[in-house]
């Protein structure tokens, strides 16, 4: 059973599941709010999750994102961008083979980001999920939807402590398009 995670919660992935994981995938799903009386909802949403990849002493090292569907190392992998958020389940998802994360690399962080510039207030059902990919189990569910008037999250972050992987759910809404909007900001979480 998924655990649903709050703003600040930090959980043991390998504890959640029941055992060492070696391959997790961060799905991203959402739709556009529908338009309403009060609301400037509807159209189409183009949300695009990222994973930055950082060094024990919070160096840069790596991105995944639309515009580079493939860490260097070949550890991290996109399936690619969508532009509306229609359809069901995960809208983007990004696939971490955790065991071959280059041992120089100590957290992920996942972002999303409106690359339109539209605000969370947009979106509805809008989540961000860990799921552990040899048997498509959900280990951790984040929901991002609030209604907030910013265009980036910094959903979460992965990091090595103790010889296991955590996570810990962030949720703390930004500004900007792409990733390098947010890489100030990051940094207040490593």
């Amino acid at each position: 059973m998924a655990v649903n995670l709050e703003k600040g919660q930090r959980i043991s992935l390998e504890k959640e599941a029941g055992k060492l994981l070696t391959k997790i995938v961060m799905g991203l799903g959402w739709d556009a709010a529908k338009k309403g009386f009060f609301s400037s909802g509807g159209g189409s949403i183009d949300l695009d999750a990222s994973c930055v990849m950082f060094g024990p002493n919070k160096e840069h090292k790596d991105t995944v994102w639309f515009r580079q569907l493939k860490s260097k190392d070949g550890s991290i992998v996109h399936t690619g961008d969508n532009l509306t958020g229609e359809g069901e389940g995960d809208d983007e998802q990004i696939i971490v083979q955790l065991d071959k994360v280059p041992a120089d690399v100590a957290t992920l962080v996942f972002t999303v980001n409106s690359f339109r510039g539209q605000t969370f207030k947009n979106v509805a059902n809008a989540y961000c999920r860990i799921v552990d990919n040899s048997t498509q189990t959900e280990i951790a569910r984040y929901n991002l939807s609030g209604g907030h008037n910013n265009t980036g999250m910094i959903m979460a972050k992965v990091y090595r402590h103790g010889g296991e992987w955590k996570m810990h759910a962030l949720g703390e809404p930004a500004s900007g398009r792409t990733f390098n909007d947010l890489m100030p900001a990051i940094q207040n979480f490593l």
